[in-house]
């Protein structure tokens, strides 16, 4: 690095140069910090025939035009022409002024605030050997970087000033190529179509577009003649990492028992930093000071937390640092990963199975963790803390806790080592044990239903490689037993054939037909449970807590057939209590969701909507009209409507001697209300009696007399 300081020091003493230099290098690599911490310093230091050199630094970001750079120029150089302003500095130890500074000094300027009662020496605008200008951010000025250079190229040629550009040549050339996309290619398509080369089957169409592209708009081109006019010599800006590094762990002098730990594992923070395949300082500095926090927070609240975990905690908050804030994945790779058990089962299925669609997951164990051997490698909080940039303390303690009971292997329960480790990695030693809890855990009905069924695939794969001393036949009678028990603590499993592809056995046996057919019945009554329990939740919102009910009924129960699992004269019971807006309310959002859900997913609830209808029209029969029963009577043509969806066209059969015997379909009686309706059922013609032609049973009967 300090050969790279001698050489840019050597352009600037030089006595005539008609040349830029640059300093490229990645984003977040440390450019701009080298050029304050290492370049500035020393120009600054230097003399030249008896002059102080001065140094004019301006970032390009955000710059819209041209005239913006002038103006910057021209403030940086007033202010450090101002004497008093060079004396306060001098005084403090200031070596530059900070941006919001500089601000209030220009608008002190445009309000006629003198800074000093001297008058301008132009001498000072005219001096041009002793300034050294240094533009950064090149690549993200909003100006085509072809007028930039051309822009500097004046201060350069004519004036010889000595100027150093700072930016990132990879981004450039992206820019090139991404800019007015849109606009390239529809001009690019215009020219083809003009020159007939769009019917040609030669090339591919968006081979030839491209190629259009780059030649009309070859940008790259043209950023390279004037590269090569302007700028003298280019420098790769590749930082000593280890040493920047320990720099940034020096921020956390003041947090003594961070930073011990930080110096303690220096090399899991380069080394995870160079496992991510970035140069990117900023982001390694964000994760670092995220980091301090959930440090922070751990050392405050569990204290005992092993030193091993914590290491984890620091290359998991690195490295999804990094693959986030990199765009290297989208945030959501893993928002549905609720806990390290599911990340570890996750792994087993992937590396055994070589399932592709946890192939990211997979690869970003392999690389991080890399010859780290921790049990606990998922901590959702720091995930989602990096994520949304928000600490939910909810998940902190719940994650914790479940460190505290599971990082050891002697807590961890049996089943559950089974379920997210390979079971080769269990000791023969340890093995039978493993089997004689996990089987105990069966036979009680302590571990739910969709774990008993992924248990006994291993059990069944068990038997037939003869580790365990059990038949298939006596371990399918032991796994029914504790999956009725088990169903009795479950909850409802929606997701059967993920959680099943979870099963790190490659070899399934047809054992296990018997047993997933028990499951979906199982499965099928907790779902029942589930939605008794739901209906009841909604319908006892009904009438006093309307707000719950509409908004319980949007989200939940939409899209199932929850009539079904509620007492229909309860329902009724309520309504009545109800005022008549809920009535029409309900009425209008049952229409909505019978028009919108697929009939037969809401079909098991028909049979409890013709008990409600039949309860209404009972209660408006022979009544004086009001409003709520004219509102009842309209929900009950309503229900009507509903339910004629559901009716088979009724077919009769008509028996003639003369004619052959056809069905013919009678029409549904649909009331005259409804005529017109667009929701009305559709009426159908009976059929046509078909009668058989006379010439047709002439030549029977000739047929049968020749027979006789």
């Amino acid at each position: 690095m300090e050969d790279l300081v001698e050489s840019i020091l050597d352009y600037v003493r030089s006595d005539y140069t008609d040349y830029a230099i640059m300093i490229n290098g990645e984003w977040g690599s440390g450019k701009t910090h080298f050029w304050n911490n290492k370049i500035k310093k020393k120009i600054e230091s230097m003399q030249l025939n008896g002059k102080r050199y001065t140094t004019i630094y301006m970032s390009l970001y955000g710059i819209s035009n041209l005239e913006e750079i002038s103006k910057k120029i021209f403030i940086e150089t007033t202010q450090l022409m101002d004497k008093n302003l060079r004396k306060f500095m001098n005084t403090h130890g200031q070596t530059s002024i900070p941006e919001y500074a500089k601000t209030g000094l220009d608008m002190a300027n445009l309000f006629g605030v003198s800074k000093n009662g001297d008058r301008m020496d132009y001498a000072d605008f005219f001096s041009t050997d002793d300034k050294v200008l240094c533009f950064d951010d090149l690549e993200r000025a909003n100006v085509d970087v072809i007028d930039i250079l051309g822009y500097i190229n004046n201060f350069v040629e004519h004036d010889h000033i000595k100027t150093i550009i700072i930016c990132n040549e990879k981004e450039l050339s992206t820019k090139f190529k991404s800019s007015n996309i849109e606009m390239k290619t529809f001009i690019a398509t215009y020219l083809l179509d003009k020159q007939d080369e769009l019917t040609k089957a030669d090339k591919p169409m968006v081979e030839k577009i491209q190629e259009k592209i780059e030649h009309v708009f070859d940008k790259a081109n043209d950023y390279e003649r004037i590269k090569e006019k302007l700028i003298g010599e280019t420098f790769e800006y590749a930082p000593k990492f280890d040493y920047i590094i320990n720099g940034i762990l020096m921020r956390y002098e003041k947090n003594p028992d961070l930073i011990r730990f930080l110096r303690e594992n220096t090399g899991l923070i380069i080394s995870t930093f160079h496992r991510s395949g970035t140069r990117n300082l900023r982001i390694l500095k964000h994760a670092i000071n995220d980091f301090e926090k959930i440090f922070d927070m751990v050392n405050k609240s569990y204290q005992n937390t092993s030193h091993r975990v914590m290491q984890t905690m620091l290359i998991f908050t690195i490295a999804v640092s990094f693959e986030i804030k990199t765009g290297r994945i989208i945030k959501e790779k893993f928002v549905n990963i609720q806990d390290n058990e599911e990340y570890k089962a996750i792994l087993v299925s992937s590396r055994v199975l070589m399932d592709n669609r946890q192939f990211y997951i997979k690869e970003f164990d392999n690389n991080y963790y890399y010859n780290f051997k921790s049990e606990y490698r998922f901590f959702k909080f720091i995930e989602y803390y990096i994520r949304t940039r928000i600490f939910d303390m909810k998940l902190f303690k719940d994650n914790m806790e479940a460190i505290q009971n599971t990082v050891d292997i002697e807590n961890l329960p049996a089943y559950r080592r089974l379920l997210t480790e390979e079971y080769w990695k269990i000791p023969d030693d340890q093995f039978q044990d493993v089997i004689d809890e996990i089987l105990k855990d069966v036979k009680e009905g302590k571990i739910k239903l969709i774990d008993t069924v992924k248990i006994f695939a291993y059990f069944s794969y068990f038997s037939r490689k003869g580790l365990i001393d059990y038949d298939l036949k006596t371990l399918k009678s032991l796994f029914f037993n504790g999956m009725n028990k088990a169903s009795l603590n479950s909850d409802y499993c929606p997701n059967v054939d993920e959680e099943l592809g979870k099963v790190a056995i490659e070899e399934v046996a047809e054992d296990m037909e018997d047993i997933l057919s028990h499951f979906n019945t199982l499965n099928l009554k907790l779902l029942d449970k589930k939605y008794k329990e739901l209906a009841d939740k909604l319908f006892k919102c009904i009438p006093m807590k309307m707000e719950k009910f509409y908004e319980l009924f949007d989200k939940e129960c939409m899209d199932i057939p929850i009539f079904k699992y509620y007492d229909p004269y309860q329902v009724f019971q309520r309504l009545s209590c109800g005022n008549n807006e809920d009535i029409v309310r309900i009425k209008e959002k049952m229409m909505t969701r019978y028009e919108k859900i697929d009939k037969e997913i809401l079909e098991p609830e028909v049979e409890s909507l013709t008990i409600l209808k039949q309860i209404i029209d009972e209660y408006v029969f022979g009544k004086s009209p009001t409003v709520k029963l004219v509102m009842f009577k309209d929900f009950s043509d309503e229900l009507e409507i509903i339910l004629n969806k559901f009716k088979p066209p009724v077919i009769q059969y008509v028996q003639n001697p003369e004619t052959i015997q056809q069905p013919v379909v009678e029409p549904h009686v649909v009331n005259q209300e409804n005529v017109g309706n667009d929701n009305m059922v559709q009426t159908v013609q009976p059929m046509q009696q078909v009668q058989q032609p006379q010439q047709e049973q002439g030549s029977a009967e000739n047929n049968t007399e020749n027979n006789n």
